[in-house]
């Protein structure tokens, strides 16, 4: 199966195809189609990685075209790396496809959404296969492509419209910078193969500050697909689109790829001069981390949170390949796949009864929504690091090695995880526990108006089956730590020494995070609206987004605005303006021209008598 991998992108493109083009007339209106191709890509990528673990390789080149005197050879790479990728991707979109068919049931577009997803999910198994900057860059648009097809899949919603173009632009900029890195290491090595462009590196061809600079731009492109700081400002608003695309955007395809990008790359961060590159990755890492996690908790929508809770994480996966635990960083990229595809859906299962997005219009939920609920809370756990949930062990081990190279970054480290378990916390506290407060009431229980009863109720098992086969992966995944370390690693990377200090401090700053979230939020200890007057100017930097938006509001909207109305007045006025001047010119000439071309013999036979005369005249006053 290694040898015949590239097939695997194969399976949901023809989903695409057919779903695309005969959703209606299928089974399902197409979504069985859809789950039949993922299924089946799911199935022979665990088999990949089954062959890789038995020590199969694979790298198929092929070439394609010369360009002058340098040869373009493209292809695909089965390696431990993409054979774990492989098999997430597939096994996670999975679940989400078959959980879609429930949360997606009765749209108008129902056909239309599960073709979007097939090509969505080819687009990432397309890129982690390739092997060379070409196909992964033609795999890195695609899934751009895709979540503005998704992300604006209501498109009838101006907010929904707004965000899927919000997206696409902001991430057009780390393509940009993506794409001009590859051109500077094409120009120096000559070929767009990773193995020859790392052979390249190692043979001198490039080096020193044009190695980092180009490290650092293809690092641009991950920066876009990660939303990572200064580019993050595009996932919150993400959330527009349905619940599964949020799902499949935050676990296992777009903001993935950023991360994966880094991995497939190493050797350009390595090598670069100093690791100066490898810095930069965990510096934007290690600050997004703290950054977004601050932001997650005053926000409401509890999509929103989650999304500032994904750019978070997706910090701790950089902070971790720059501070070079290339395995522990890769890792919490997995387990994050598992509990936080759990915590999108597990918030699609919660908005899909009670119709809100708003924690505050919520409450109750856990004796309406068990199975929901329970599951929702295995994946807080993991996400917030509490041992012994698959995010215990990936994130600590990214703190440990933080500690070891950057106590700096071990600082912003720890104070995350300590505002992770605080903002996730209050989401837990106002979604599930004490009394319902939207407008029906929890069944069994005190609800909206003092009554009892209700129609609130836990979802179908098309959406609650996928919910506990993940949190089952959220809970076992963490003890596969060190077989993962073994096979998805780096040569001449070492794994960080053990630090006891460090993992307990981490577990207790979590822990510290939870008693503070129930202190506030729960046994309202200290009120949350005591806080939010005794640090007003906090708040109002938080509910601002740090202004980061205001500010691009002002510089591209209103700025750029204002040079796009300068340069059409420019255009209206001065280049039509000679344009038209000439028209008008010329216009003019042949109104007085015209009285010359009468058509009549002797007219003309007179201009040239008169002509004569004067150059005569001119000659004799010479």
């Amino acid at each position: 199966m290694t040898h015949v991998a590239w097939i695997i992108p194969l399976f949901p493109l023809a989903a695409f195809a057919a779903v695309m083009f005969w959703g209606e007339r299928l089974p399902g209106r197409g979504a069985y189609v859809s789950i039949a191709g993922i299924v089946l890509a799911a199935v022979a990528g665990i088999a990949v990685l089954f062959e890789v673990l038995g020590g199969a390789r694979a790298d198929l080149t092929y070439p394609w075209a010369v360009l002058g005197a340098r040869p373009l050879v493209v292809g695909f790479v089965v390696d431990p790396l993409a054979a774990v990728m492989l098999a997430m991707v597939g096994v996670v979109a999975s679940l989400i496809t078959i959980y879609s068919v429930g949360y997606m049931h009765g749209d108008p577009r129902f056909p239309r959404f599960f073709a979007y997803l097939s090509l969505f999910q080819f687009s990432m198994l397309f890129l982690v296969l390739a092997d060379n900057f070409l196909f992964m860059y033609a795999g890195w648009e695609l899934v751009g492509l895709c979540s503005y097809l998704l992300i604006g899949f209501w498109f009838e919603r101006p907010a929904a419209a707004r965000a899927a173009l919000k997206a696409f632009v902001t991430t057009r900029v780390g393509d940009f910078s993506m794409m001009i890195g590859i051109l500077i290491l094409f120009l120096h090595t000559g070929t767009l193969a990773f193995t020859g462009v790392f052979h390249g590196i190692e043979a001198g061809q490039i080096g020193g500050p044009v190695l980092t600079l180009a490290a650092i731009l293809v690092f641009g492109g991950a920066v876009g697909k990660s939303a990572q700081i200064p580019l993050h400002v595009w996932l919150p608003d993400a959330m527009e689109g349905p619940t599964p695309v949020s799902a499949l955007i935050h676990a296992a395809t777009m903001v993935a790829a950023g991360v994966y990008l880094v991995a497939r790359t190493y050797p350009l961060f390595l090598l670069s001069q100093g690791h100066q590159a490898l810095q930069v990755v965990a510096y934007v890492g290690g600050i997004t981390a703290l950054f977004a996690a601050t932001m997650g908790v005053v926000e409401d929508d509890i999509k929103r949170v989650l999304a500032y809770s994904t750019v978070s994480q997706l910090g701790y996966m950089f902070m971790g390949l720059g501070v070079l635990t290339y395995s522990a960083g890769m890792f919490h990229l997995i387990t994050h796949a598992f509990f936080k595809a759990l915590l999108f859906l597990g918030a699609g299962s919660v908005i899909h009864v009670v119709a809100t997005n708003n924690m505050k219009e919520m409450g109750g939920l856990a004796r309406a929504m068990p199975v929901t609920f329970w599951t929702f809370l295995v994946a807080t756990l993991a996400l917030t690091g509490i041992p012994p949930f698959s995010g215990f062990f990936s994130k600590d081990a990214i703190l440990m090695a933080a500690y070891t190279h950057d106590k700096v970054l071990w600082g912003l480290g720890t104070l995350g995880a300590f505002v992770t378990a605080l903002y996730m916390g209050r989401l837990i506290w106002y979604t599930f526990a004490g009394a319902f407060r939207g407008g029906a009431p929890v069944p069994g229980g005190s609800g909206a108006g003092g009554h009892t009863g209700g129609h609130l109720h836990e979802s179908p098992a098309v959406m609650t089956v996928p919910l506990v086969i993940l949190a089952a992966g959220s809970i076992a995944l963490g003890f596969l730590e060190h077989p993962f370390d073994r096979f998805v690693h780096f040569e001449g990377v070492e794994a960080a020494p053990f630090h006891l200090g460090v993992l307990v401090g981490s577990v207790l700053a979590a822990l510290a995070g939870w008693g503070a979230a129930g202190a506030i939020y729960y046994w309202r200890i200290i009120p949350s609206g005591s806080l939010r007057q005794g640090f007003r100017p906090l708040y109002t930097l938080l509910v601002r987004k740090y202004y980061v938006d205001d500010l691009y509001g002002w510089v591209f909207l209103r700025a750029g605005g204002a040079v796009v109305w300068l340069a059409g007045a420019f255009d209206r006025y001065i280049v039509d303006g000679l344009v038209n001047a000439a028209g008008v010119v010329t216009a003019q000439l042949g109104l007085v021209l015209r009285y010359l071309q009468t058509g009549r013999e002797e007219n003309y036979l007179l201009l040239i008598f008169l002509s004569v005369v004067v150059i005569v005249l001119v000659r004799f006053v010479r």
